[in-house]
């Protein structure tokens, strides 16, 4: 075997790993961690004690490390060096070392917890952090714990920060190994990130073509940036200079993932995504190009949604990329950003459990029965943020009950490898007795979406967002294999692929294939799923609606406006921070919604006053979440509407009442008598104590009561005279009288809302002889007199009606005399008789 960097502290692992439970080993990539240790762990490890499962988070480098191992033993891969990924299982009872997949381990612990047969774990690129990892470890080290105290794990970083996790695995020894020493130049060219993408690519290989020997693994961020930039550089004639492209991503068929790392006579160009930066060795590498971008979903606990965002890779993440290049010769890597862009890189890319869906994570861990996520060993917790909208997804699938424990359906629902969403449509298949249909669904919306999306994909628009459409397109393809325009041949060929595994899974034959795959079973089966999803289109619009959980959201590509209002909206990602994008849906009708969900409808009764109306209306309106599916008027009973009408008054500030005089008179009446008597008890009837004390004194007269005409009829006076005691109302009127006589015999009104003193307007004559300034409240509050011309014009406002007989009268006598000669105007006001008439002829 050719010399490795690992190989120099194989003698202090295998040791430590003889005297430990747990290891942590560090070694940089390129050090041979991934083939040289688990053939190494043979040596201390006898068979009789179990088989050794190494981790591996791509199907790609599981295949390629045990193919690998298995030729450096001279032996077929599935002798003594297997692996189990999705979809395929190629081990023997020979085998001792078996490279498993992510998924395939957390099936493993959970359908047999004591890990019988299995002496030791090995967790390889542990710094990718993903969250099957993450959970893996979590079980082992909770089986390790509980009942394998002779279970043994080991863990493998390139990059990680070590002394945290070496504190979680019981303080595990931490064995350090260099990394392959050939030498990479960094080449930084120019920041252009607002320029397209995949020119700027082009440009960088061709660039790299000329002036650098070797094969290139350009790293871009997703499948899209790789189809552009592949069909650029077939476009410039790459094929006739010798260079061979091939793109490298995770849903790209498995066989077409092998066909990009082997070796070949050609010059290679590989276009790939993060999945090539760790595990895997590319044959003839010796340029990297990295673009600096990295492709990851991110959920938003605040609406359940995830959205696939482009993201400035990590520093760790660079330095993995350009290890690349080193791995054979001395390489170089062009980094298309510049030094001060490295340098702002944040250090390590953040753990996959902090920004993601946690609701198959709270599916595994209620299977395994955890009911508190914080009793196991994490590196980094799980939010509670994400669990608490995790767990509330759980309990509506029926997955949790009320109580958060597990229900049989979930249990059913952790053993399916798919998403619970997915897991719960499979369970409502086999109780509708269309199993095959529903595996056919679940495969579909795992997978890629076949139909591409877009204006070229040759379809009409209502193809883009409907699911029966793509079920039927599916079912042509498997009849005759044939494909319509703008519809992704591999991505048909993964969804039968995964549709066989579920069938499989759910005990339907191979060879049974139904047609029936009507739309209402289609959205019986979606429904399940997609529950919160059920979306109602917003009134006047065409392509926006409301999702059930209370989510705005619109169609991704605008298609013909639906029969209905109604629709599943299946794919939805966060869109922006308004509404979300839905790019996959189903039309659905009412009817169907209410058989499926109608025990989750709820009926409520809305009673409002319609201030431009003013009047109540009152509506029996049925919800399914936040959406309104129907509303009736009805007629509310006294008990409904009176806290109705009295929170309208009290909104619009006494207004919608009648405040006529007779209230105004009274309120102010009152008011004086208790600023006079403050001890007697005399109520408040300001605005502000009406208003803060309106079911008191205004509940009782509002029986019948449903409009602002009604309101505006009722005396107010008289209610509130009628919560006055029986003292109180004796005394009113004699304290506070609405009407004095004077000295004519008038009987002449009181205005008490005029200022502070009450007022007596009266014509002057009225009041000849009189010569004490009237008062009431028993004396304790004299009048104001506005003293009249016989036309009723004020001639003097006085509170000293004394003082202006003796005064000012013989002023007013002077110029009001000549201007009304028929009335009297006495040199002496003392001893005239008082009147309301002319003088007397003759």
């Amino acid at each position: 075997m050719n010399s490795l960097p690992i190989d120099s502290i194989l003698p202090q692992l295998l040791e430590s790993i003889s005297n430990n439970p747990n290891i942590l080993l560090h070694a940089p990539p390129g050090a041979g961690k991934t083939t040289r240790v688990p053939l190494e762990l043979l040596n201390i490890i006898p068979p009789l004690a179990g088989r050794i499962l190494m981790l591996e988070p791509r199907r790609l480098a599981a295949v390629s490390a045990a193919r690998w191992m298995a030729r450096v033993l001279g032996e077929d891969v599935g002798r003594t060096v297997g692996y189990s990924i999705r979809f395929e299982r190629c081990v023997s009872a020979a085998t001792r070392i078996e490279v498993v997949t992510e998924g395939i381990l957390t099936r493993r612990v959970q359908s047999d917890p004591l890990l019988e047969g299995v002496a030791m774990v090995i967790f390889d690129e542990f710094h990718e952090r993903s969250i099957h990892a993450d959970l893996g470890l979590a079980l082992c080290l909770d089986v390790q714990r509980q009942v394998r105290d002779d279970l043994k794990i080991l863990v493998m970083s390139a990059t990680l920060d070590c002394e945290p996790l070496a504190r979680l695995m019981d303080d595990a020894p931490v064995i350090s190994s260099a990394g392959r020493s050939f030498p990479v130049r960094e080449i930084f060219l120019d920041d252009h990130s607002h320029g397209q993408l995949a020119p700027r690519m082009v440009a960088a290989i061709q660039r790299a073509l000329a002036e650098s020997p070797g094969d290139i693994l350009a790293f871009l961020p997703g499948a899209g940036e790789i189809r552009s930039c592949a069909s650029l550089l077939s476009a410039a004639g790459l094929e006739g200079q010798g260079v061979v492209v091939h793109p490298l991503y995770g849903d790209l068929p498995f066989t077409e993932q092998q066909a990009a790392i082997q070796p070949g006579k050609r010059r290679k160009v590989v276009l790939a995504t993060s999945i090539a930066e760790t595990s895997l060795t590319i044959e003839g590498v010796r340029v990297v190009i990295d673009c600096g971008l990295s492709r990851r979903l991110r959920h938003d606990p605040a609406n359940g949604m995830n959205r696939l965002v482009t993201v400035r890779e990590s520093r760790s993440s660079a330095l993995q990329r350009t290890g690349r290049a080193g791995r054979v010769a001395d390489g170089v890597c062009y980094r298309m950003y510049s030094r001060h862009t490295f340098n702002a890189m944040i250090p390590q890319t953040p753990p996959e459990i902090l920004d993601t869906d946690l609701s198959p994570l709270l599916l595994e861990l209620s299977a395994w029965g955890v009911s508190d996520p914080g009793g196991l060993a994490w590196l980094d917790p799980p939010p509670a943020a994400a669990l608490a909208v995790a767990l509330h997804l759980l309990i509506d699938l029926g997955a949790l009950d009320q109580t958060g424990r597990i229900s049989p359906l979930g249990r059913s629902m952790a053993r399916l490898p798919v998403h619970p969403r997915l897991g719960r449509l499979l369970e409502r298949s086999r109780e509708l007795g269309c199993t095959e249909l529903g595996c056919l669904l679940a495969a579909l919306l795992s997978e890629r979406d076949p139909v591409r999306r877009g204006p070229a994909n040759g379809h009409g628009s209502g193809l883009i967002l409907d699911v029966h459409d793509r079920v039927a397109l599916l079912r042509q393809w498997s009849a005759t294999g044939r494909a319509d325009p703008g519809v992704d041949v591999a991505s048909l060929r993964a969804v039968e692929r995964v549709s066989r595994q579920l069938k499989r899974l759910m005990g339907v034959p191979a060879d049974i294939s139904s047609n029936a795959a009507d739309p209402e079973t289609v959205c019986r089966l979606l429904i399940s799923a997609y529950p919160d999803r059920v979306a109602l289109r917003r009134e006047g619009e065409s392509q926006r609606y409301l999702l059930a959980n209370g989510r705005g959201a619109r169609r991704a590509v605008a298609g013909p406006v639906c029969v209905g209002s109604l629709l599943i909206a299946v794919s939805v990602d966060g869109g922006d921070q308004a509404e979300g994008l839905i790019h996959l849906s189903q039309e659905v009708t009412e009817e169907l919604v209410r058989e499926e969900l109608g025990g989750r409808i709820e009926r409520r009764d809305s009673i409002t006053w319609d201030s431009r109306e003013g009047r109540v209306v009152a509506a029996r309106e049925e919800y399914l979440g936040a959406l309104r599916l129907s509303s009736s008027v009805f007629v509310p009973a006294q008990e409904q509407l009176l806290p109705v009408v009295l929170e309208a008054v009290r909104c619009s500030g006494l207004d919608l009442l009648s405040r006529g005089e007779s209230f105004l008179q009274l309120r102010a009446r009152i008011e004086m008598l208790r600023t006079c008597f403050p001890d007697q008890g005399w109520p408040d009837y300001s605005d502000g104590a009406l208003l803060e004390n309106l079911e008191s004194w205004l509940a009782s007269s509002l029986i019948g009561v449903r409009n602002a005409r009604q309101l505006g009829e009722l005396n107010l006076a008289e209610i509130l005279l009628s919560r006055l005691d029986y003292r109180q109302r004796s005394a009113l009127d004699g304290l506070a009288p609405t009407h004095l006589v004077v000295p004519s015999g008038s009987r002449i009104r009181l205005d008490y809302c005029q200022g502070e003193q009450p007022v007596l307007a009266v014509k002057l004559q009225e009041l000849f002889g009189l010569a004490q300034t009237p008062t009431v409240a028993g004396g304790r509050a004299p009048l104001l007199l506005h003293l009249l011309s016989p036309a009723g014009r004020p001639l003097q406002v006085t509170a000293d009606l004394k003082g202006f007989w003796d005064g000012s009268y013989h002023q007013v006598k002077k110029e009001m005399k000549g201007r009304y000669p028929k009335h009297p105007w006495p040199d002496d006001p003392w001893s005239a008789l008082p009147t309301r008439r002319t003088k007397v002829k003759g």
